[in-house]
């Protein structure tokens, strides 16, 4: 698959005149294209919601276009759910999932009666202490221990990941024990939510993860009179960051998904049951471009670009070598016949978008999109070396562009500071 960038070369430079880069840009028709096809993919259960994960892209413009769409949000800190508060988004359209969390932050998520999702067995106290009461709705995140695995997909991708070294959820015994507590307290409406595997390549995933929840969901059912109302296979539905990958189906995954309920939870009784997700990478990933400018070339060991966006923009391949496609504009035809190694400007050697990447020649000057930056590009910014957050653009449908949030100034870095 060749990945094109939603914007031209001419549009970029125009652009790059009123926002010098870099900048993430976003592009409201993909953005606007994957909400629909998930709510299709899934209209067979009329319950379903996908609750976007803020924590992908905490930008109030996204949120707002989202929730346009039917999305609910997925929240974890204090901050996203005031981020959401001040979007109108509010009651059951938030999915409070956090850990380790603090009194305030669970007394807000009721406050805004946001459905509240437990991570721990011991959180049903400390829950109750801080509130005062148990919600009438209420879900608890299970942790089924051990290895996830999935064999070899149509793609050619194996899955695997490792429930049991992860912090999150409940054990299936405390899950249990969680659900007669929750509902002697008097807890009415009772939700499932568990997350196996991260950024998967296969459209098995979603499918075979629901039949494990389904499964579930009839046994608490029926040890516990705990009536599940809704089950949220979380997120874990990945993008094609590589040309080379077959993208994800979502109309075969919501099928997937339908045949493990039929087979599974209508024969149960449990035909009403909502199905929810929270799709952060798979709902922006691909629409999100971080654009940069190319200022340096080096000739040493290696031949090194240095451009002026770094780590500090996009933290993915710095922190454990994610690999983003990369398109020098206005040279997309032209032979990929170069060696480079793509560098931003930290003081540190991890700081690379590309190692021995194979690119047409470039020159100082050339504009560069850096694809798939939509989700966990932005949100995972910091500010070392002083470097400063870039602004973030929204390309509306009609090719207008809409500022979202500015650069980042100097002042706003010592904003903090006692001097």
């Amino acid at each position: 698959m060749k990945k094109v960038p939603f914007a031209t070369k001419e549009q970029l430079e125009e652009i790059c005149k009123d926002y010098p880069t870099p900048f993430h840009l976003y592009d409201e028709a993909g953005i606007r294209a994957t909400a629909r096809a998930v709510n299709q993919a899934f209209a067979w259960n009329s319950g379903f919601r996908e609750y976007f994960a803020v924590k992908a892209t905490p930008t109030p413009g996204i949120l707002k276009i989202l929730h346009e769409e039917g999305c609910g949000m997925d929240c974890s800190s204090e901050t996203e759910l005031l981020m959401c508060q001040r979007c109108g988004i509010v009651g059951e359209e938030i999915m409070f999932s956090s850990n380790d969390t603090p009194a305030e932050e669970f007394a807000l998520a009721d406050q805004l009666g946001a459905i509240i999702n437990l991570d721990d067995f011991t959180h049903i106290a400390f829950l109750e202490q801080t509130i005062g009461r148990i919600p009438e709705t209420i879900s608890c995140r299970f942790n089924p221990g051990g290895v996830f695995r999935l064999g070899e997909s149509k793609e050619g991708f194996q899955v695997m990941d490792n429930p049991g070294d992860a912090k999150y959820g409940m054990t299936r015994e405390q899950l249990f024990q969680a659900f007669r507590v929750l509902k002697a307290k008097g807890a009415k409406r009772f939700g499932i939510h568990s997350f196996l595997a991260s950024n998967t390549i296969s459209n098995d995933y979603y499918p075979a993860l629901a039949g494990q929840l389904f499964r579930l969901a009839v046994e608490l059912e029926r040890e516990t009179g705990a009536k599940v109302s809704f089950i949220n296979l979380s997120g874990g539905v990945g993008v094609a960051y590589r040309p080379d990958q077959e993208p994800n189906d979502i109309f075969a995954i919501g099928e997937g998904v339908r045949k493990q309920y039929e087979e599974i939870l209508v024969p149960a009784g449990m035909g009403d049951v909502a199905i929810y997700t929270e799709m952060g990478r798979f709902m922006l990933a691909p629409h999100g471009h971080l654009v940069t400018r190319v200022l340096h070339e080096k000739h040493t060991y290696k031949e090194y670009l240095g451009v002026d966006a770094c780590a500090a923009n996009l933290m993915r391949p710095a922190m454990y070598g994610a690999y983003h496609h990369i398109t020098v504009m206005g040279k997309e035809t032209q032979p990929c016949d170069h060696k480079y190694d793509v560098v931003g400007s930290l003081c540190e050697n991890s700081d690379k978008f590309a190692v021995d990447r194979m690119l047409p020649e470039v020159e100082m000057g050339d504009l560069m999109v850096i694809h798939d930056t939509g989700a966990h590009g932005f949100s995972m910014g910091y500010n070392y070396n002083g470097r400063l957050r870039s602004a973030e653009l929204l390309l509306r449908e009609d090719g207008r562009v809409e500022q979202m949030r500015r650069a980042e100034t100097p002042d706003d870095y010592f904003a903090t500071l006692i001097w």
